[in-house]
């Protein structure tokens, strides 16, 4: 209940800077409010009001988006073995599927403590990030024009936040600096939104030179087949008898 906790609490804050992000890009109040109550994930949130604020299509804002919250359909395939819930609670539960609920469930010992760590964390977090989200649209009307504060820096600010962390990996490094770098060199010659769109195949980029490198690579590096028992015996006795002399 303590991670738990102090993840919700934590990542909850959070939604001030997207209600602020929201009705700097030209949402209501009320739009705002139900992206977080109805969406609930805070990447594809960010990701629709941002490309929304740069002027493009609802569209493609909503399709980019949608394929960033993708990844919780694959969180949710893991989670679904982990906490076993049945009947009415699963599409109540899968609507708490995200990177915070995940983290914290995957790294419980068992299922009692697994379903806690979920449950807290996602009611937490639930709770208060539409609590800041609201106000942080109100907040951003008592501003005035948000533009001239410089808030539409607050999204992507919180956003590089979350995902820093996760760049563990040296492919992982490589798909974001990629992806990057592409977001960066059609940013200034494509729509609002493609960008965003075009930067999710660094991934499929990244594996497809992981996977070359190992086929070539593994002739060499391909371990040889472990002797026979009879011939480590053998190889044993010999050792020994060597040993001895």
């Amino acid at each position: 209940m303590r991670d738990a906790l102090g993840v919700g609490v934590a990542v909850g804050l959070s939604g001030f800077a997207f209600g602020v992000t929201s009705a700097g890009a030209g949402l209501s109040v009320w739009q705002s409010c139900a992206l977080s109550l109805l969406v609930f994930t805070g990447a594809s949130q960010f990701a629709l009001v941002g490309a929304l604020a740069a002027g493009g299509n609802p569209f493609t804002a909503a399709a980019g988006a949608f394929f960033l919250g993708v990844r919780n359909a694959f969180y949710g395939l893991r989670l679904s073995a982990v906490l076993g819930y049945r009947g009415a609670l699963r599409p109540l539960a899968a609507h708490w599927v995200i990177d915070e609920t995940t983290a914290v469930t995957l790294a419980q010992p068992g299922r009692r403590s697994a379903r806690l760590g979920f449950t807290v964390t996602g009611l937490s977090l639930y709770v208060l990030w539409n609590l800041t989200t609201l106000g942080g649209a109100l907040g951003a009307r008592a501003l005035g024009d948000t533009a001239a504060w410089g808030l539409d820096a607050a999204g992507p600010a919180v956003f590089v936040a979350l995902l820093a962390p996760m760049l563990r990996s040296a492919v992982e490094r490589c798909t974001a600096g990629l992806a990057v770098l592409l977001l960066m060199v059609t940013l200034p010659v494509l729509p609002a939104g493609v960008p965003v769109l075009l930067a999710a195949l660094a991934a499929p980029a990244v594996l497809a030179v992981q996977g070359a490198w190992r086929g070539t690579r593994a002739p060499e590096g391909m371990p040889l087949a472990p002797p026979a028992p009879q011939e480590r015996a053998g190889e044993d006795h010999c050792t020994t008898g060597e040993d001895r002399a």
